[in-house]
């Protein structure tokens, strides 16, 4: 991609709301499902019906990545598909660390798919002696104490916290004064962060609670 490529892109990134940027991962997850039986050609109506959206906002929110429909037969699904991995920039891969190298910590460091998404952790660290130094799906363990220099000197920009919760603030503080400008928070904790850095929570409790109580 030339830089005028990646500048308009960037553009459309920073212009588009957050509930579309949410949506276009739906639409490539569906996408990917319908191209796997052989469709070719889709419409914003026949993805706002298996949706449940409009296809006014199908549309709106395919206009984002500058793909050109054909009349009567919509877009090309490949074409589509496509179109929509090099707008979220998932053709390109951006490095991240994750701090804490428990459980959860060592199974994002074994999910594959990361990749797919433009994600590549390729490290993790923790405060357990007894962890530093090992290693995880490939992964190196190093001692919290040498984040902030490594993420300065590869120039990280994402930043992953799975540590327990009354270290999160910590953590997040932390990685703000190596540079990280990108967290994603998988403890319960709301982190305070300076304007200028981006925090994405995925509140794990929140989710199982919610999951819970439309059972009962």
């Amino acid at each position: 991609m030339n830089k005028k490529k990646e500048a308009a892109g960037d553009a459309a990134l920073k212009t588009i709301s957050e509930p579309a940027l949410k949506r276009l991962p739906l639409y490539h997850q569906y996408l990917k499902k319908v191209h796997s039986t052989g469709m070719q050609d889709i419409s914003c109506t026949r993805i706002a019906e298996e949706l449940n959206l409009t296809p006014i906002l199908v549309r709106k929110d395919i206009a984002y990545t500058s793909i050109q429909g054909k009349p009567k037969t919509g877009y090309s699904v490949e074409a589509l598909i496509t179109a929509i991995e090099d707008f979220l920039g998932w053709k390109n891969t951006n490095e991240a660390l994750l701090v804490g190298a428990g459980n959860l910590g060592n199974a994002l460091l074994g999910y594959r798919q990361f990749n797919e998404y433009g994600l590549s952790i390729i490290a993790a660290f923790d405060s357990d002696k007894a962890k530093v130094g090992t290693t995880v799906h490939g992964k190196k363990v190093f001692d919290i104490d040498r984040f902030e220099n490594i993420t300065q000197r590869l120039k990280i920009k994402i930043g992953i916290i799975t540590v327990s919760a009354d270290s999160a603030q910590e953590v997040s503080d932390m990685m703000v004064r190596s540079g990280i400008t990108a967290i994603l928070n998988f403890t319960p904790v709301k982190i305070s962060v300076p304007d200028g850095v981006t925090v994405q929570q995925v509140n794990l409790a929140s989710s199982i609670a919610i999951l819970i109580r439309s059972i009962e």
